[in-house]
């Protein structure tokens, strides 16, 4: 009776295969994904054999399906040449039918294994109102404004794509991702690049990112990260390697956040531009990243906020590696009242800048301001204070170490004995898949 049992089983596994598999459609052209996606049913899949799939309008996929190519480089969509909505309304309106793709209220969509382009298109992915939506495997390539643009879209996830030149030829707007609020949604392993033609070209860009995580991604844009305006949350940027700079401005640092709660958590990550974080945010922390700067990128302050406004919430600066500062380490044009800068390790050899590493607004809450058990070395040919104003002198500072810093005569530095510079050595893997390795001081990019 057991073996009778078991052979039913096995028999009714095969059924249940084989009816599952019958519900894949297999498409080899244009005509018959247009017919499958607008005639299919939510949750069909919906197989894209290898070829060139040309078309005339936006596919607007339903709920649940999944979208599969036969791979990057086999199966392509793409525009045709006929199709030229141009760039009417951006960047303030967008138009959902300028896009490859163009979905509302399709929860549980996925999209993979293929390659975008558009030369002529706003961009590849519209979407908006949806939930579980995840897109993997593709590579996005030549559009006007944004490689994938949603709103609204909550357990997000966009991991293991390419973009290259994904927006961009609208000035100061469009990204590669252009994400706008979005909760508990993840974004790793994709690469971003652009060429000068689209100098504009943001990596990911959004608005309202709340419980989140960007991580993993290698992104060679001048503005890797932006998410401005909006009360983001809870968000991770970990593990990144990036070429531009983190823009996460907000009013006054936006709303006010729980203790023990980050607006953004910045940490292990690889940044080569000075100008590398633009604040203010309030409970933001910044730690254990590679700041590694070339002498000739002399122009930015790491972290920078031009608001007048008084930020309320803490920044915390800690267990970072900075190699060679341009202009200085933190600047601010309005009030801060926790600044916490400790642990790090600084090593400064750009002969062009003679400012002080650190200048707080002089209405800032110095109570709550403290530079403590960090590690400063100048180069001997260029000494340079570590203070910029008068007013920074009101700061607590206390048991950190200096080499050619030249208004050490300013302020008492009192002696702890607790460690200076890192707590541990700083080691980590960031970039796509891991591909850079970080040791210290030292970068190790990917073998070729």
């Amino acid at each position: 009776m057991g073996k009778l049992n078991s052979k039913i089983c096995i028999f009714v596994s095969l059924l249940l295969l084989t009816s599952s598999s019958l519900l894949a459609k297999t498409v080899t052209n244009a005509d018959e994904l247009i017919k499958a996606i607008s005639q299919g049913k939510a949750g069909d899949t919906i197989e894209l054999a290898a070829g060139t799939y040309e078309l005339k309008a936006s596919l607007k996929p339903k709920a649940k399906m999944q979208i599969k190519g036969a791979g990057v480089g086999k199966t392509i969509i793409k525009s045709a040449a006929s199709w030229k909505p141009g760039k009417k309304g951006l960047p303030n309106k967008d138009n959902p039918q300028a896009y490859l793709f163009n979905f509302d209220k399709a929860d549980g969509l996925k999209i993979s294994h293929m390659s975008l382009y558009g030369p002529t298109l706003h961009g590849a992915i519209y979407g908006r109102g949806s939930t579980d939506v995840e897109f993997h495997n593709l590579h996005i390539e030549n559009f006007f404004y944004s490689g994938i643009r949603s709103f609204v879209i909550n357990s997000f996830r966009i991991h293991d794509c390419t973009f290259h030149n994904a927006g961009g030829t609208v000035k100061h707007q469009g990204g590669a991702m252009y994400l706008t609020w979005s909760k508990k949604s993840e974004f790793w392993n994709n690469r971003i690049t652009k060429s000068k033609e689209h100098s504009h070209h943001y990596g990911i860009k959004g608005r309202g990112i709340v419980d989140s995580r960007i991580h993993h991604n290698t992104i060679l844009i001048n503005f890797s990260i932006e998410f401005p305006f909006e009360n983001d949350k809870n968000t991770e940027i970990d593990h990144n390697y990036v070429t531009g700079t983190l823009s996460l401005p907000k009013h006054a640092g936006g709303m006010k956040i729980n203790e023990g709660e980050h607006s953004f958590h910045i940490h292990h990550n690889y940044s080569s531009s000075s100008y590398a974080i633009e604040l203010p945010r309030n409970n933001m922390e910044v730690n254990h990243n590679l700041f590694d700067f070339k002498t000739t990128d002399d122009k930015g302050n790491l972290l920078c906020n031009f608001s007048k406004a008084n930020v309320p919430g803490y920044i915390k600066f800690h267990n970072n590696l900075v190699m060679n500062p341009g202009r200085g380490l933190f600047w601010t044009h309005g009030p801060h009242e926790n600044i916490h800068f400790y642990n790090n390790h600084v090593k400064a050899n750009t002969l062009t800048r003679k400012d002080g590493f650190i200048g707080i607004h002089g209405k800032s809450n110095f109570s709550n301001t403290v530079i403590k058990d960090n590690i400063f070395e100048c180069n001997s040919a260029n000494p340079r204070p570590l203070l910029r104003n008068d007013a920074s002198y009101r700061a607590t500072i206390e048991n950190n170490s200096f080499e050619n810093v030249t208004d050490t005569d300013k302020f008492k530095n009192p002696q702890t004995g607790k460690t200076k510079g890192l707590t541990e050595p700083l080691k980590f893997k960031c970039g796509v898949n891991g591909e850079y390795s970080v040791d210290q001081w030292t970068l190790t990019p990917p073998k070729k």
